[in-house]
């Protein structure tokens, strides 16, 4: 039965995720995904990991997913990542989310209502993954890990996700390898998207704070 959500419920599991991260050294953006996991209530936290990656990320949302009462689902690239994915958090003592292991499209079609997103940014079919969720009605917080890698350059959250959502607020943090943060909600004038779409988006990146701003021109 889910759990009725409650400030205090958010707090605890910011408390254990902090309590769990002393143990591992750079574990500042894993309590601070929880912390914001906590805030925003979601009852679908949805994670794509790479393999090779720190697990500090998914034991944080793990705990986040127990305390809220929410369903966490965890997509990996293959047999061999799903292994190496239980094997990191076995041997922390962390419990395995719900794992699955398919084509991206196949995998996100399934998952309706996603609310809260974390995907890493070293992943090959991190624009696919985003451009296949299908959002809740309230909208979504979509997090992508790795985002000052240079393999990351060009990224842009409105293309990533198309016109099927808008961009309402994200910003980049300097947090990690970096934190790239967006805030975003169910478009419904969407209609389908064209190459002359894409033309009239512009992004704007603060220098001081981080934060981009993206809207039309």
């Amino acid at each position: 039965m889910k759990l009725v959500w409650s400030p205090e419920m958010a707090t605890k599991a910011y408390i254990e995720t902090v309590k769990t991260c002393k143990k591992i050294q750079e574990s500042d953006e894993a309590e601070m995904i929880s912390a914001m996991a906590g805030g925003w209530n979601p009852r679908l936290i949805v994670e794509a990991w790479s393999s090779g990656g720190e697990i500090m990320t998914s034991i944080a949302l793990e705990i986040a997913a127990r305390h809220l009462g929410a369903r966490h689902v965890c997509i990996v690239e293959n047999e061999n990542s799903r292994s190496e994915y239980v094997a990191a958090m076995v041997d922390h003592g962390s419990p395995v989310p719900e794992l699955v292991m398919e084509e991206a499209k196949e995998v996100v079609a399934a998952l309706s209502e996603v609310e809260f997103m974390v995907v890493d940014g070293r992943r090959k079919d991190l624009c696919k993954l985003f451009g296949f969720i299908e959002l809740s009605h309230r909208g979504a917080v979509l997090l992508c890990k790795n985002a000052m890698q240079r393999y990351m350059a060009g990224f842009r959250w409105d293309l990533a996700i198309g016109e099927k959502a808008l961009v309402t607020k994200s910003v980049i943090i300097p947090m990690g390898q970096g934190l790239n943060i967006a805030y975003v909600k169910k478009n419904l004038t969407s209609r389908k998207s064209s190459s002359n779409d894409y033309s009239r988006w512009i992004t704007r990146i603060d220098k001081k704070t981080g934060e981009e701003h993206v809207f039309r021109g």
